[in-house]
């Protein structure tokens, strides 16, 4: 029987997905289970999207171009202008998701062998992708303590040699729900420019920031217009993760032409979920605004509630919605694990993501994990509830 690759063999398996058969077993005896651990938001779709879908009138289900329909990036050109992003459609390649737009950078921007340096903790499906395209990731940590804020020029400085190709940042952050500032954001151009590197910014939390401050994308950033590289989608937005729609912007026509032949070689990104996204940019101004509130709610009665538990700590999040929080606690995968094998109260249990899952340092994150505030406040109430629970029975609790 042949064997599998060496690179399959190391990939390593999704934080997030991978309590799935344990969550399976769990409901499978009758317990009810509250989902923190996944960004799959309970918010309703905008009605003009599922009204496209519903309405659809073709009598073919053709290929679109690689690139994504002509009608659909001009509409992206006018959503990013409400930002002060001023682009051109060409400027602006549909991808199948945001996961998609990264696995076109990667291999476009970075050799074989060549670095990426992102923060850690970071979102765990960057490291496959890196892994899936050859590039060798160089961690530059961030604490809990700091609240994840970045790290100084010089500890970047301490990473970057002649094998560095881009910096990558997730921004809001996901898991930490970190956003950074204009002067975190100056620093990372100054250090982009100073090298001659990529700047790849994951920005598809874009409208979940909580925070008075002024809007800084990557794409405002002077001097580097032809270094950045932006990668969007519109699942979170208007919760729309199931018709893959993701984008990929660059103002540099050297990468874009060279990702086009990857775009070319998978043929064409979902001809339905572009018509969804499409109508979808139509939403009222008041949809964004329930959604920004609601969000905003369940943050404060989440992280709230956790800091109030004995030996909990989870900074407050500007934007986002996750949160990392430090557990007492011998192992997060161990916990993790016990909560849908072991524990119930009252027959129900809650579902959390292990933190080392999101550090490439993997025992950096053993005490924490992450949660999603993207369930109705009375369930995430209840969710809490059932963490001190579960924390005042596990046998592996710390004292700190």
């Amino acid at each position: 029987m042949p064997s599998i690759s060496e690179r399959a063999a190391r990939m390593p398996a999704s934080p997030i997905r991978k309590l799935v058969p344990l969550a399976n077993q769990a409901k499978a005896k009758g317990i009810r289970i509250y989902h923190l651990n996944i960004g799959q938001p309970d918010i309703e779709t905008p009605k003009e999207g599922l009204e496209a879908l519903r309405h659809i009138d073709r009598k073919v289900l053709e290929y679109s171009p690689s690139e994504g329909i002509a009608s659909y990036r001009n509409k992206l050109v006018d959503y990013y202008a409400r930002f002060g992003i001023d682009l051109s459609p060409d400027q602006i390649m549909v991808t199948t998701g945001g996961s998609e737009a990264l696995q076109f950078a990667f291999p476009a921007c970075i050799n074989f062998g060549d670095d990426v340096i992102m923060t850690e903790p970071t979102y765990a499906n960057y490291i496959s992708f890196a892994m899936q395209a050859g590039v060798k990731v160089r961690a530059i940590r961030t604490r809990i303590g700091d609240g994840f804020a970045l790290p100084s020029i010089e500890e970047f400085e301490e990473l970057i040699d002649a094998d560095t190709k881009a910096i990558l940042i997730c921004n809001p952050n996901n898991p930490t729900g970190y956003l950074y500032t204009e002067e975190e954001m100056l620093r990372l151009r100054d250090i982009v420019k100073k090298h001659d590197l990529f700047l790849f910014s994951d920005e598809v939390y874009r409208e979940f920031r909580y925070t008075d401050a002024p809007y800084l994308s990557a794409l405002h950033l002077k001097g580097i217009e032809e270094n950045v590289v932006v990668i969007d989608s519109v699942s979170k937005r208007y919760s729309e993760c199931g018709i893959r729609i993701g984008a990929v912007i660059t103002r540099n026509k050297q990468l874009h032409d060279a990702m086009m032949k990857f775009a070319q070689a998978r043929l064409s990104p979902p001809l339905l979920g572009q018509i969804v996204a499409e109508a979808s940019l139509d939403a009222p101004q008041s949809y964004m605004d329930g959604i920004y509130d609601e969000y905003i709610a369940r943050r404060n009665l989440l992280v709230e509630g956790l800091n109030r538990i004995p030996g909990v700590y989870s900074p407050m999040p500007s934007g986002a919605f996750y949160t990392m929080a430090e557990l007492p606690i011998d192992d997060c995968d161990r916990f993790c694990a016990w909560l849908l094998e072991e524990f119930s109260y009252e027959g129900e249990t809650v579902m959390l993501a292990p933190g080392s899952g999101f550090y490439i340092h993997p025992e950096y994150g053993r005490t924490q994990v992450r949660m999603a505030y993207v369930l109705k406040r009375e369930d995430l109430q209840r969710a809490l509830v059932l963490l001190e629970k579960a924390l005042a029975q596990y046998p592996g609790r710390t004292n700190r």
